[in-house]
């Protein structure tokens, strides 16, 4: 599988990723960010079929190009079931801060567990797990086949998402970290919207464990 970051810019500059079979040229983008444009482009020229988008958390910096891509492209788009007024609500989503707007009402709602499977490669699976606190949606993407996480803002290189805004829970992201994320394989690679990639093992040494 190739990752592919790429760094998208609405307000808050955001890495969204390309997750793509070299086989196949089939995968997914998680995390449409902004610059819709911009990713389109990408996937005409590579050539790539993106068979649906992969939301970690409703925040207006990882879903800006949601909407274009499913209407140009036809990609459906996936997100927890706890996010479905993030995706409609410009305050928790943090629209209302920088006066963008959203109403996105076609998702498809995944929970605890779910696996996303790749059509054209069902060996490719990525399991949904909950990591409530920086959100009450926030989920990491988990392809344990190839030792791969896209964890949103749960967690970053060398620090943590932030609990201020609505619905945000110190505790619970506390214990989504130390429960969830820290549960992975330690060499396990995480991909964050807003750093460097890092591992599990890395953070766990960072957290003190």
């Amino acid at each position: 599988m190739i990752v592919k970051p790429v760094e998208v810019l609405d307000v808050i500059e955001t890495k969204a990723y390309f997750y793509i079979d070299e086989q196949t040229k089939h995968g997914f983008l998680v995390d449409p960010a902004a610059e819709a444009e911009k990713l389109a482009d990408m996937i005409q020229k590579n050539g790539w079929t993106i068979e649906k988008m992969l939301i970690t958390h409703g925040h207006f910096d990882h879903i800006g190009a949601v909407e274009f891509l499913h209407k140009q492209l036809n990609i459906p788009y996936l997100a927890h079931q706890n996010g479905r007024d993030y995706l409609q609500d410009d305050r928790l989503n943090l629209g209302d801060y920088c006066n963008r707007r959203f109403n996105l009402t076609e998702a498809e709602y995944v929970a605890e567990g779910d696996e996303i499977i790749l059509t054209a490669d069902p060996k490719i699976r990525l399991q949904v797990i909950h990591t409530p606190g920086h959100t009450p949606d926030s989920v990491l993407y988990y392809d344990a086949a190839n030792g791969t996480a896209f964890v949103g803002d749960t967690i970053f290189k060398d620090s943590y998402g932030a609990t201020h805004f609505p619905g945000g829970d110190f505790v619970q992201l506390r214990s989504s970290i130390i429960q969830k994320v820290f549960a992975l394989p330690e060499n396990t690679v995480l991909y964050s919207g807003h750093s460097e990639p890092t591992t599990v093992g890395a953070e766990k040494a960072n957290f003190g464990f």
